[in-house]
């Protein structure tokens, strides 16, 4: 369980700066690390959105840490849900479109293995539930 709660706290650590370059600052912040040029508008609301939805995650893997329970476990298979997705955009965006920025594609090994990692906590974790349980039901009583 103790590397669970690494893994969502680490998760959530490191996703936090990414999440606020998206909506803080987006015209300060994006254009020095990604190849994106000033945004106005609509372009801005949808990345403040985005990082909306990014703290809205590190919210519920936090919890889930600290928690742990029935929570850990969503917020594992949420995580999991969460990087597995952004992964595959990425990569259905290098078939179509070719090879973005190297920082892009850096994202996209991080996401897979983060996404690897959590499958490991989560089937670790379930592992665990059953022998708890398993020895909760043999006991006389």
């Amino acid at each position: 369980m103790k590397s669970s709660r690494f893994y969502l706290v680490f998760s959530a650590v490191g996703l936090l700066p990414i999440s606020l370059s998206y909506g803080v600052d987006p015209n300060r912040v994006l254009p020095k690390i990604m190849q994106i040029q000033p945004l106005e508008g609509d372009l801005i609301h949808v990345f403040r959105a985005i990082m909306g939805l990014y703290l809205a995650l590190i919210v519920l893997w936090l919890l889930g840490a600290i928690r742990g329970g029935p929570l850990m476990r969503t917020a594992l298979i949420s995580e999991i849900a969460f990087m597995s997705g952004l992964a595959a955009g990425r990569l259905l965006d290098l078939l179509l479109d070719g090879w973005p920025s190297p920082m892009l594609i850096a994202y996209a090994v991080a996401e897979l293995v983060l996404a690897a990692w959590g499958v490991i906590c989560l089937k670790t974790l379930d592992r665990q539930v059953e022998a708890t349980e398993t020895l909760a039901t043999s006991r006389p009583g």
